[in-house]
């Protein structure tokens, strides 16, 4: 009785971890929200005004000339600020990156408010998750946590905070630190990042209201008769997203070839940003007021197939800059576009009414970022709260299904995952000894080789110590003749300093993946 009772505490400890960081998280992310919607308002009027003026334009130029230097410094002082922050999120809980939380977090909110405000085509939405994940790492420091896996779970919490506060969509939040950085289902992992989500939500709305980030209105369902074209379009977003996926990956290289350092190559997109604000004043920025406006544009097919290659390209040379700024916001806006150009062309193949472009944007938002990142029932659950409908979801499914099978054929993988190995990771930090044992929990999928396995059978590494299974919420000691079960999860104490190199070793030997 009485260790069930230490249990209780300790998940409460945690539950209530989550709502403090949650609301840290929401207050931080609003503030960087509003801060990013004012100065893009700010500039776009700037871009406008530029076009008669030639003052404003030298003003533009000399100004965001500035902005780069500025976080050029940032990034070469804190290169952990670059990017979206996912990937340092994702290497950071494998154990593959250390921190320092203070460092990143106001370099990250300064740097990206410089980067993203003026209108580059970057999202707000992974430098949100780097924030809030940043937060749970500074309270687990500042509340002294000694546990490593408490810290990590308060990290993930703040993850799923930062994401919920950036895009009002709670069960996103939670569902994408589960799914995409975290990759444990673990009790203590969801409730407590599903109590930061709440939390910090209440607040967003507190300061943005209670209309859906993407308010996209919609006459009719799509009639079963008409989910073929949920099978074409998907396949369409799947080669769209694994071109995607090798366009910006390569970015990197591409921009190593200007020889200008990597911490200043972020002049390049703010200079371009000055012709292109000119010239598309309406499309600039991550993207949101776009997809909501896609819908009642009334422009043909050629139009809307060339904003796409805009969007398409600048964001292309926005993200592989390396400023501060994510791509979360910009795959959703490329894939509102994919669906609206589908609509127009099938539209005027008379193959379908125009009255559908509406429900087409939609799942199409759906469909390609389910592809890209590889996390279909983020997508899912991500469009659905943010649409503020639960209409959608039958055919929201299958068109992420599609595309997502269409790029595994095409052997794509996690963008963020494939994005975190090409980080410089931390080698001092790897190679130190740590004074803390780590542990490792890793779930048993169906037909994993294990399953049905004596404990004592099985070729765990010696440096590896199998203390619990957790069998639903039941705790299981192990013994040599216990017998493993698909969908039990195994705890396993490691050493700290190893941690991410056994988590890779055991899922391979448990799972059979890496």
């Amino acid at each position: 009785m009485e260790k069930h009772v230490s249990i209780d505490v300790y998940k409460l400890k945690l539950l209530l971890g989550g709502i403090i960081v949650g609301i840290l998280s929401g207050a931080v992310v609003s503030m960087f929200r509003w801060s990013i919607q004012s100065s893009l308002t700010v500039f776009q009027h700037f871009y406008v005004e530029a076009k008669s003026n030639w003052g404003i334009v030298v003003g533009l130029l000399a100004f965001l000339i500035v902005v780069g230097i500025i976080v050029g410094f940032m990034l070469k002082k804190e290169p952990n600020i670059s990017g979206s922050g996912i990937p340092q999120v994702e290497a950071q809980l494998d154990g593959d990156l250390k921190i320092k939380w203070w460092s990143v977090l106001w370099r990250k909110f300064v740097g990206g408010i410089l980067s993203i405000g003026p209108g580059l085509f970057l999202g707000r939405e992974g430098p949100a998750i780097q924030l809030g994940s940043t937060i749970g790492q500074g309270f687990g420091e500042l509340s002294h946590v000694d546990s490593p896996t408490t810290k990590r779970i308060l990290i993930a919490s703040g993850a799923a905070g930062g994401l919920a506060a950036a895009f009002n969509a709670p069960l996103a939040g939670c569902m994408f630190v589960i799914e995409e950085i975290y990759h444990n289902f673990s009790p203590m992992v969801w409730l407590t990042a599903l109590a930061s989500a709440v939390s910090s939500n209440l607040v967003a709305l507190y300061v943005f209201g209670l209309t859906p980030v993407l308010d996209i209105p919609y006459k009719f369902s799509l009639p079963v008769g008409m989910y073929w074209h949920l099978i074409a379009l998907g396949i369409i977003l799947g080669l769209l997203g694994r071109l995607y996926q090798i366009v910006i990956l390569y970015m990197p290289s591409l921009y190593a070839k200007t020889k200008i350092p990597r911490s200043f190559q972020g002049l390049i997109p703010l200079i371009l940003l000055v012709p292109v604000g000119m010239m598309f004043p309406k499309f600039i920025g991550g993207g949101n007021g776009l997809i909501v406006s896609l819908n009642h544009m009334n422009v043909g097919f050629w139009i809307l197939a060339g904003i796409f290659i805009l969007r398409f390209i600048f964001s292309m040379i926005s993200y592989g800059s390396g400023l501060p700024g994510g791509i979360f916001l910009p795959i959703l806006n490329l894939g509102a576009i994919i669906g609206a150009v589908y609509a127009v062309f099938m539209n005027q193949m008379g193959l379908l009414p125009i009255s559908y472009e509406s429900n087409l944007i939609i799942f199409a938002m759906a469909g390609y970022f389910a592809c890209i990142s590889k996390a279909p029932f983020t997508a899912i659950i991500l469009v659905t709260e943010m649409v503020g409908s639960l209409g959608h979801l039958m055919p929201l499914v299958v068109i992420s299904l599609i595309a997502y099978i269409v790029v595994d054929i095409l052997n794509g993988a996690p963008i963020y995952e494939a994005l975190k190995e090409k980080l410089t990771l931390n080698s001092t930090y790897l190679n130190q000894v740590s004074k803390y044992n780590d542990r490792i929990e890793i779930p048993v999928y169906e037909g994993s080789s294990i399953d049905g396995e004596y404990i004592r059978d099985i070729s765990f590494p010696k440096e590896v110590l199998v203390i619990a299974i957790y069998r639903g919420e039941r705790e299981i000691i192990p013994r040599g003749d216990t017998v493993v079960k698909a969908g039990d999860r195994i705890v396993m104490m490691v050493n700290a300093a190893q941690r991410a190199k056994f988590k890779k070793r055991l899922t391979t030997l448990i799972n059979g993946i890496d």
